[in-house]
């Protein structure tokens, strides 16, 4: 890991943030909430110009670069915001006081927005790449760390289970099996 030294790396380098910083500021959001998205993409881009040595010469293959390090940054991000939240849980446990519960979103009205939520992270993740983020199934399996054969049937599984939970609505709760009843003769008699 070197920081580049030439002219020509830090014109690559401007290039690249100027024609990608507001789709990677957009991917960041749409996973990460307004919060602190702008951080996420400042530690995104410092990170590629750490690996400038890295960043492929097509213009679609480095923009897929860059979502893959925006990708790994969220992650780093997500990790440490689980550990603080545990340790304020755990000061909380401490102090006697109990943690306030998270806020409930706003209840989703379209069959599409709700048919989102019960998709995996996985399908969510793969459907925005291809439609969100206007990647191709080459780009975006570079993103995953995949094939693009891979990303191509990963994709169309997410499809189809959007379009069935589209059409059919979400899941149904499972009915609860009646809580098995005692048999009062057999613990008198033993």
């Amino acid at each position: 890991m070197s920081t580049p030294q030439t002219p020509g790396d830090e014109q690559r380098f401007t290039a690249l943030f100027d024609d990608a910083y507001t789709d990677v500021l957009r991917f960041v959001r749409r996973r990460h909430g307004e919060d602190g998205a702008e951080d996420v993409v400042s530690d995104t881009f410092l990170t590629a110009w750490r690996r400038l040595d890295d960043l492929p010469t097509d213009h679609g293959n480095a923009r897929a670069w860059l979502f893959g390090i925006a990708r790994g940054t969220l992650a780093n991000s997500r990790r440490g915001a689980h550990r603080r939240q545990a340790l304020g849980i755990r000061l909380a446990a401490i102090e006697g006081s109990s943690a306030a519960p998270l806020d409930d979103s706003a209840a989703l009205t379209i069959d599409l927005a709700r048919a989102w939520r019960y998709l995996s992270a996985t399908d969510q993740e793969t459907l925005a790449l291809a439609v969100l983020d206007g990647l191709t199934s080459a780009q975006a399996a570079r993103v995953l760390s995949t094939t693009a054969v891979a990303f191509r049937l990963r994709l169309s599984r997410a499809r189809r289970r959007l379009r069935r939970l589209v059409d059919e609505g979400p899941p149904a709760l499972p009915r609860l099996a009646p809580a098995p009843t005692t048999d009062s003769t057999w613990e008198a008699t033993s």
